[in-house]
């Protein structure tokens, strides 16, 4: 059946009208991602590293005059390496990679045998009139990880990131080096979080327990042995069982399995545990007044409490 249309609506760019247009459109952006997976693929095959193949990969000429193919948000580089990292994980196969130091300890190391922080900086500097400003991000970056109060870095950087962003083509990547270099000069800006009820009540209980299994501190929650809590709403006539078990929660929807008994059961509204969550409440103010009751050990549900981390309100949340 032959469907009839005049206007796309695609993300990151303005819609694009009429027929002709439109379907030249959807075939330039069928070909750019086709030959982005395909030529980064090919590429793989040949021995190149994910660093590699973003350097490398051009599109055609054709595909590259389009101006919807063009970096204004994903970049080329961008979507390569994120082939890459599909097909192969992190590791490019180079042994000395298998086991990096972290950043810190490594920058430590990288500065000390560079000749130390001044004489980095010195060569940075003439990197930086040179023009060569992908280098001076890269040295610079180990002096302030050995040292964050270097305040001739830190400048040096965020001259560096404000050049780099204002040449950017990819929006995103002009916001990461501009915000680096407001944060280099100004402070680390918080980004703001909302956990409010009407969010949680657009999770499902399943998806609710899912976020606070990453939020268990592992090491903790280990050392605190098995715990088993069953979770009753009585305005949905859900029943949920979480079992806490070497470190990690797994939520079983129903009874637990070959009928263990919790060591508390908590009877409450999902609406009620929505609005604990969202820190409008606590499950003792609950408790206290009525809305929400709890058998078995009490105790039980004030120990896993002190399992969830708390949010650092300074770093986006991840969630499954």
């Amino acid at each position: 059946m032959v469907r009839e249309f005049d206007t796309v609506f695609a993300s990151h760019h303005w819609p694009t009208w009429g027929q002709e247009r439109a379907v030249r459109f959807l075939e330039e952006q069928r070909d750019t991602y086709a030959y982005l997976h395909d030529q980064s693929v090919r590429l793989i095959n040949a021995g190149r590293t994910g660093a590699e193949i973003a350097e490398e990969l051009r599109l055609p000429e054709a595909l590259d005059r389009a101006w919807h193919a063009r970096g204004y948000y994903g970049t080329l580089s961008h979507n390569a390496k994120a082939v890459y990292q599909r097909y192969m994980g992190w590791f490019d196969g180079n042994p000395a990679h298998l086991w990096a130091h972290p950043p810190v300890e490594a920058a430590g190391r990288y500065v000390e045998f560079m000749g130390g922080a001044e004489a980095v900086l010195a060569k940075a500097r003439k990197s930086y009139a040179d023009g060569d400003l992908r280098w001076v991000a890269e040295v610079v970056n180990h002096v302030l990880f050995a040292d964050p109060d270097n305040d001739e870095a830190r400048s040096l950087q965020a001259d560096t990131f404000e050049r780099l962003g204002h040449s950017a083509e990819s929006g995103p990547w002009r916001n990461f080096y501009l915000m680096g270099a407001a944060e280099l000069r100004g402070g680390i800006i918080a980004t703001p979080t909302r956990r409010a009820p009407d969010v949680l009540a657009a999770l499902t209980a399943g998806q609710v327990f899912q976020s606070m299994a990453v939020r268990i501190n592992g090491p903790r929650a280990a050392a605190a042995g098995r715990l088993l809590l069953r979770w009753e709403f009585t305005d949905t006539d859900e029943t949920w069982t979480l079992l806490l078990s070497n470190g990690a929660l797994t939520a079983m929807a129903g009874d637990a399995p070959r009928g263990e008994q919790p060591h508390a059961t908590l009877r409450l509204a999902r609406t009620t545990l929505n609005a604990v969550l969202g820190g409008l409440t606590t499950f003792v103010d609950e408790i206290t007044a009525g809305s929400a009751t709890i058998d078995g050990d009490a105790m039980a549900l004030a120990d896993f409490s002190t399992l969830l981390d708390t949010p650092d309100p300074d770093f986006p949340l991840v969630t499954p």
